[in-house]
């Protein structure tokens, strides 16, 4: 009886450790916002079952060679454009995760040169990204400035081999996006995205001189494998990304440099 009895408690407490278990989930982000909003909801999915461990990377290729590889399970970092483009070129197919939308960051141009974009002079020098999706973003920008038109407005990844009238004769430098806010007193004007311009202490809604409504296309998506898209532990980080409470932190904290888009 005492036999059967130890037997019954040991079985018992295996089942509470398996339980007690937590899914680890492995997210790889850029620093400024999506790691910062990924450990916010972290306490909130640790009380669910979920271990969430983030892993922050400085640039836009590694955080998706590394869901690919399944070294993490998914990424927060990039927009839809960016990952068609990515998919693409490297032979991918990484995937949106259903309802992953989480936030815009309005794409800015900034100089540390001039304080009124009609001061940019004739032949001034331009950065942009150099990657298709974030570089046609920068020339649709300017475009809609009137600063350039392009052969195709309707076109997301333009390059400045699309420019068909160029008034000022801007001279375009492409350059990975993480060294534009470093490219300032080195050009004219920069096109920097939001998360490299924060984290090099500028604030879009004040230094930029022209910035993207908040209607941009270029929402901010969670994207895993094609065979992790329906997990439930990711369903349940998705269900923690879209909480009041996480709009509320946008909102306070970035002050109109990102945007919640649910």
């Amino acid at each position: 009886m005492l036999k059967k009895t130890l037997t019954a408690i040991a079985l018992a407490a295996a089942a509470l450790g398996a339980n007690a278990a937590d899914a680890v989930l492995k997210v790889a982000a850029t620093a400024v916002p999506h790691a910062e909003i990924l450990n916010f909801v972290k306490p909130q999915l640790k009380a669910q079952g979920v271990d969430l461990q983030v892993k922050e990377f400085s640039d836009y290729v590694q955080p998706n060679i590394a869901v690919e590889d399944k070294q993490l399970d998914v990424n927060f970092f990039q927009h839809q454009p960016y990952l068609d483009s990515f998919n693409k070129d490297r032979k991918t197919s990484l995937v949106a995760v259903p309802d992953g939308k989480v936030h815009v960051e309005p794409f800015g141009a900034y100089s540390s040169k001039i304080k009124n974009i009609k001061d940019l002079k004739d032949g001034a020098s331009v950065a942009i990204p150099n990657d298709p999706s974030n570089g046609g973003r920068a020339l649709i920008l300017l475009a809609k400035q009137g600063l350039i038109e392009l052969k195709d407005p309707k076109s997301l990844t333009p390059t400045p081999l699309d420019v068909v009238k160029n008034p000022k004769k801007l001279k375009f430098r492409e350059l990975e996006a993480p060294l534009l806010p470093r490219a300032l007193n080195d050009v004219d004007l920069a096109l920097i995205n939001t998360n490299y311009a924060i984290e090099a202490k500028l604030n879009p809604t004040q230094d930029a001189l022209f910035i993207e409504g908040a209607d941009s296309p270029y929402t901010n998506i969670v994207v895993s494998r094609t065979d992790r898209a329906q997990d439930p532990t990711i369903a349940k980080l998705i269900k923690a990304l879209h909480t009041p409470e996480v709009k509320k932190f946008i909102q306070d904290k970035y002050k109109g440099a990102v945007v919640p888009a649910f």
